[in-house]
């Protein structure tokens, strides 16, 4: 299979592309940062590029897809955690940093895929369970994982070749963690935190790897479930 993977330096981007590589699939990853592992596999191609300058993604992303024909899935999965506190206490800026990514990178690099390339099996954008549940202080990333569940729906109405999903790939033990269970966050105030870091370490909360090929199979299920759809990994059978 031929796919394109944001966020591919480390964590759930890192684990499904060494995943697919492993399967002899070609992976065309983009990130800021150069993953040195991944650069052996003849088989992967990259782009360092960095998704918050909006007005810059079309210009770095042209060359670099130029010669693909057809995608058979591409993984929205590079984003921003913010910091965990409580929503008055984030600022619009703050709010906006983190939608930059998280959302609106996201509609800058479908339109331009879309418009580029003739034939996109499937979309796949990351998504979170805290987009349908409010847990107190996660505001800003709350709020762009809800607005990419609707933008993913939204596209899935628009282009009825391709099919749209958003994933919540569950508890995975990325950089993220070491913010989200440190003592830095207070668990009387922000629960969820006690959640992850009683997960931690646990079967529950596996590493990018394992995580990477949970998501792979998770995928291929996707294809049974409407365009448009939003799951959690954690509830697929």
């Amino acid at each position: 299979m031929d796919i394109l993977i944001t966020g591919v330096s480390s964590g759930i981007g890192w684990g499904l592309s060494k995943y697919y590589l492993s399967k002899g699939d070609t992976i065309y990853g983009v990130s800021r940062r150069i993953p040195k592992d991944l650069m052996k596999y003849p088989n992967f191609k990259h782009l360092s590029t960095d998704l918050s300058k909006l007005d810059k993604i079309n210009a770095n992303f042209q060359p670099f897809i130029r010669s693909i024909t057809s995608l058979d899935i591409v993984v929205l999965n590079a984003g921003i955690l913010g910091e965990i506190k409580d929503l008055k206490k984030q600022s619009i800026e703050d709010i906006n940093s983190v939608m930059d990514i998280n959302v609106w990178s996201n509609k800058v690099l479908i339109d331009i895929l879309t418009k580029s390339i003739i034939n996109i099996k499937s979309v796949v954008a990351i998504s979170s369970g805290v987009s349908v549940k409010g847990n107190r202080g996660w505001g800003a990333y709350s709020i762009s994982k809800a607005s990419l569940n609707m933008l993913i729906q939204l596209y899935a109405a628009e282009n009825k070749a391709t099919s749209f999903y958003a994933l919540a790939p569950g508890l995975v033990d990325t950089d993220m963690q070491n913010y989200l269970c440190s003592d830095k966050l207070n668990t009387t105030l922000f629960p969820a935190s006690q959640k992850l870091i009683n997960a931690r370490n646990t079967d529950l909360m596996p590493l990018p790897l394992k995580a990477g090929e949970l998501l792979a199979n998770g995928i291929l299920k996707l294809q049974k479930l409407p365009s448009g759809s939003f799951s959690d990994i954690r509830k697929m059978v």
